[in-house]
């Protein structure tokens, strides 16, 4: 993969090399293995490429996975200190009265919690009281609070998902698909790092003299996985999204596993870490452009400067499988003549590689903006122009 890399910055003319080839087609490696279950997908976090999936948009009910976009919301609240940690809840009758018989952190009417508390029994011991209270506590009300729940999945493009409640307990209006789970999942680790360690990892939970294990049995087989949700319901099956952290290189790499509809809660930690194994096995992620560097610099007609630097917004990186080879020379093709004024960050270009077959298009952006040339500057170059195309 580094000869691959090189090559291709090679062939560009660049020196470095890294976000997201997320919309390309991906080479195939090995085989992806036979997951036992309704549906199933596994993204590379750092470009968001999914690297295998199978009824991936299928429409499924993510029974207790609803809690994750619960605890973004209860995060986003914190971060704008619109929620403080240590705030106490006064726990209501209708967070109490929750269906009897589900996931509970075994609240009362009246209990003073904090909402560290709540956080550690919503994502801990999976507590459907638990994120009525946090509900009640970010928004007002249940009904505010899953408004606002369907408002953030549209803005994230969860386009096959929607919620009727924050904790997933069985409603015709709460459904998902593994492809939007597992895009809600990379939002919140991305955008709350440190909140999310700080409560997925957690094993165990106690409130009010009982103890409750996170039902996450990969925390315990698999020292890599910090985080994410469990969840059951006889309709649903059992499901897992689970997220591995592991050293590869001088970097640290992670993948997130959404496993949905397993027969068990053993199958679907099995299930889970054959997927996790697998991708880190078989698949590589490398930083190929830095934000900002320059990838190219294509004539400029009728501007202040004769060219323009092309490149990225952001951090771009690949996902490929170990044994992946470029074929050909990379290219980059510009939207027809570059006529300025351009601007900055204007789409001006796309990169063209063909890794095993398949062909990778990137949009390319200009770096910096050129402004309009004087009238004779434009004269002399509306000529150049012509003279150039009669030429082919």
């Amino acid at each position: 993969m580094k000869k691959l890399i090189m090559n291709l910055c090679v062939a560009l003319g660049c020196a470095g090399a890294a976000s997201a080839w997320a919309d390309a087609a991906m080479p195939a490696p090995a085989p992806a293995p036979a997951i036992a279950a309704k549906a199933w997908l596994l993204l590379d976090a750092q470009s968001g490429q999914v690297m295998a999936e199978q009824n991936a948009d299928e429409r499924i009910e993510p029974a207790s996975l609803t809690k994750i976009m619960t605890a973004y919301l209860v995060f986003q609240a914190i971060k704008d200190h619109r929620l403080d940690k240590q705030q106490i809840v006064t726990v209501s009758q209708r967070a109490w009265k929750i269906a009897p018989g589900s996931s509970k952190m075994f609240l009362k009417p009246g209990d003073k919690v904090s909402v560290d508390q709540l956080l550690d029994g919503l994502l801990v011991q999976s507590g459907n009281d638990a994120a009525v209270a946090l509900a009640e506590a970010v928004s007002g009300s249940v009904e505010a609070f899953v408004t606002r729940m369907n408002q953030t999945a549209q803005a994230m493009g969860l386009t096959g998902t929607h919620f009727a409640n924050p904790n997933g307990l069985p409603n015709p209006g709460t459904y998902s698909n593994a492809r939007d789970l597992a895009t809600l999942s990379r939002r919140l680790i991305q955008d709350f790092p440190v909140l999310y360690k700080g409560y997925d990892t957690t094993r165990q939970f106690t409130y009010d003299h009982i103890t409750q294990r996170n039902r996450n049995g990969l925390l315990w087989l698999d020292p890599t996985v910090d985080g994410l949700k469990t969840g059951h319901t006889e309709s649903a099956g059992y499901c897992l999204i689970a997220s591995a952290l592991r050293p590869e290189g001088s970097v640290q790499r992670r993948l997130i596993s959404v496993v949905l509809g397993t027969a068990s809660g053993k199958a679907r930690t099995q299930e889970s870490m054959t997927l996790l194994n697998w991708g880190f096995q078989n698949f590589e992620t490398v930083r190929l452009y830095n934000k900002g560097q320059v990838v190219a610099t294509p004539r400029v007609w009728k501007g202040q400067l004769k060219e323009v630097k092309v490149g990225f917004d952001h951090d771009i990186y690949l996902t490929l499988p170990r044994s992946a080879r470029i074929e050909g020379v990379p290219t980059v093709t510009t939207t027809g003549p570059l006529i300025a004024p351009i601007a900055d960050h204007a789409p001006v270009a796309t990169l063209h590689a063909t890794i095993d077959g398949k062909a990778l298009n990137l949009p390319l952006i200009a770096l910096d903006g050129v402004p309009q040339a004087g009238l004779l500057g434009r004269t002399w170059d509306s000529v150049a122009l012509w003279v150039a195309q009669l030429r082919g």
